[in-house]
């Protein structure tokens, strides 16, 4: 297995190998249509592949290109060569790569600097530097500073702690209790909590020395892992999730982290379960363009891209392969395989304010969402405040904004004036989360406000809304959106909509007023798992006044056989809700 997974770094890297610029700084795959500018693109795709690298170096792996990325280094930190990365400014996106930097010069120093030559060492080593000056954002960015400080100690370079030591104060007052994070000041509990702010934090810890900071960082991993596991189906697939989901298989780096760092927070074999199934789950989907990872989810997929994405940005997923850095005698390696043990079908996350149901004995995962959001990424809504969210089923972004077609309105209660123009929930003014119940209350204009309940039953969820409204409106409630490549016997009434075949079972039931089933037939390349898609979709209109709506859901990843599965009975929707 270790093999396996030096094999896929050597995989994943080489056909970026005919990318290089002739002095080795700059790989260039494509346009770049993100944020920053074409140098700190160019060495973002330089860099990243060193997450895999470095570790399948420290572990004495093969790679035959080592002196290609030493002449790199040697250029890109060169004012005066042409492929100069530039000097960092504040918030710059060279900053985010000189981490990685600075993390292979800790892990294989004598890969990246022995071999250089005294001028290349100093020119690398005032360059990095540079990134301990800047400002950053006020979030996971602060680590930055602290790899590139690991990095610089590695290799005998003197520069100033008191920087560092101030960012790693600033990082700990992230910490919510539990084991979680926030990344910084904001509601975000996404997948930078285990594949930035952890996976960070377990390399200090293992590389800094650090007792009582680095005791603090693996025992809030430790806690945090109690709660991770629920978001992993036992197929391997995570529930997909919040922004920078091109990082793919990032998600389960977190279980590495923990090998390196030498925190058996649940068995070896659990820990190494969760990690190789994600990966294996990872090799069966359609990610590669020509050998190359490309942007997007389960497939190549454009519209999902944050702002921020430039073509090399997926290589941050090399991050799932730390564990290579470690002998092949350590347990994470000789313990046996083991799947994830049973644990209960509802787990209520407060930090994250999400409730995950394990169903179909672990075969399928959905969080029910309520707390978060961030309006700033693209598609912001859709990534963050969705109901639900499934291992399977996935989660759908808009192509356009006229129409449900367009919308693609999967997991939202959707609502129009004129029945073409919707808009659903994107920053919840309150919410609260009690047992397996989730509450929010938001607004899609000032005389519109929806108070929605989300209630576990599995495999079935129940949403619950309290409509306000003054003016007239259309509403469009989405269920799990479908495979429509795969064969599907569908089915759309007053009361209910549903399909079922091949790509499992999908289906949504109006369990109060008669809305009608509709089969929505979503643009393609809107949804994260399946290329086209059908929504199961309840719609209605409804004049001035205060209206509940009653909808019950399910998605399963296996159709059983007999007829369409019954909604659970809510013989009292409104009782006990405010």
């Amino acid at each position: 297995m270790r093999e396996w997974l030096a094999g896929w770094v050597r995989e994943l890297v080489d056909p970026l190998i005919p990318h290089y610029s002739p002095g080795g700084a700059r790989v260039r795959l494509g346009a770049n249509v993100a944020l920053h500018d074409d140098a700190a693109a160019e060495l973002e795709t330089f860099a990243r592949p060193l997450w895999g690298l470095a570790p399948l170096a420290a572990g004495g792996g093969f790679f035959g290109h080592w002196d290609l990325v030493r002449r790199g280094l040697a250029s890109g930190t060169d004012p005066g060569h042409p492929e100069y990365w530039g000097e960092p400014g504040d918030g710059d996106q060279r900053i985010v790569e000189m981490a990685a930097l600075g993390f292979a010069l800790a892990l294989a120093p004598e890969r990246l600097w022995d071999p250089l030559t005294g001028a290349e060492r100093d020119r690398l080593a005032a360059w990095l530097a540079t990134a301990l000056e800047r400002e950053t954002t006020d979030n996971n960015w602060r680590f930055f500073g602290v790899l590139v400080s690991l990095g610089l100690d590695k290799v005998g370079i003197f520069h100033d702690k008191a920087g560092v030591e101030a960012r790693l104060d600033r990082l700990e007052t992230y910490s919510l209790g539990d084991g979680w994070y926030a990344d910084g000041p904001t509601e975000r509990r996404d997948y930078y909590v285990p594949w930035a702010m952890h996976f960070y934090g377990l390399i200090y810890a293992a590389l800094s020395g650090d007792g009582p900071r680095s005791a603090r960082f693996t025992d809030r991993a430790a806690r945090f892992a109690a709660d991770f596991q629920h978001w992993f189906a036992g197929t391997g697939a995570a529930v997909p999730y919040g922004r920078s989901l091109t990082y793919r298989f990032a998600q389960a780096a977190f279980w590495g982290a923990l090998a390196f760092a030498g925190v058996e927070a649940l068995p070896w074999g659990v820990i190494k379960g969760q990690l190789l199934r994600n990966l294996r789950w990872w090799r069966d989907r359609p990610i590669l363009d020509n050998g190359l990872l490309s942007v997007g989810y389960a497939y190549a997929q454009p519209t999902l891209a944050e702002q921020y994405n430039a073509p090399g940005s997926p290589y941050w997923a090399m991050k799932a392969f730390l564990p290579l850095a470690l002998p092949g005698t350590h347990p994470f390696w000789t313990a046996e395989e083991a799947p994830a043990p049973p644990s209960a079908e509802v787990s209520a996350q407060p930090h994250a304010g999400a409730v995950l149901m394990r169903t179909e004995r672990g075969r399928h995962v959905v969080a029910l969402a309520s707390r978060q959001h961030h309006s700033w990424v693209r598609h912001g809504g859709q990534k963050y405040a969705k109901f639900a969210y499934s291992s399977h089923f996935g989660f759908s972004v808009p192509a356009g904004g006229s129409g449900l077609e367009q919308g693609a309105h999967d997991s939202m209660l959707a609502l129009s004036d004129d029945g073409t123009h919707y808009r659903a929930r994107e920053v919840p003014l309150d919410h609260t989360l009690t047992g397996g119940r989730l509450y929010s209350r938001w607004q899609v204009a000032p005389d519109v406000e929806v108070e929605t309940w989300l209630i576990a039953r599995p495999p079935w969820h129940v949403r619950v809304h309290r409509l306000r409204t003054g003016r007239h409106l259309h509403s469009a409630e989405g269920g799990f959106a479908i495979d429509r490549d795969l064969p599907l016997d569908r089915r759309a009434r007053l009361g209910m909509a549903g399909a079922r075949g091949a790509a499992g079972l999908s289906a949504i039931h109006d369990l109060g007023a008669a809305r009608a089933g509709e089969m929505v037939e979503a643009l393609p390349g809107t949804n994260v798992m399946a290329r086209r898609t059908f929504i199961p979709t309840l719609v209605a209109e409804h004049p001035p006044g205060e209206h509940l709506l009653v909808t019950a859901v399910l998605g399963l990843v296996h159709d059983p056989s007999g007829g369409w599965p019954e909604p659970p009975a809510v013989p009292d929707p409104t009782g006990g809700l405010p």
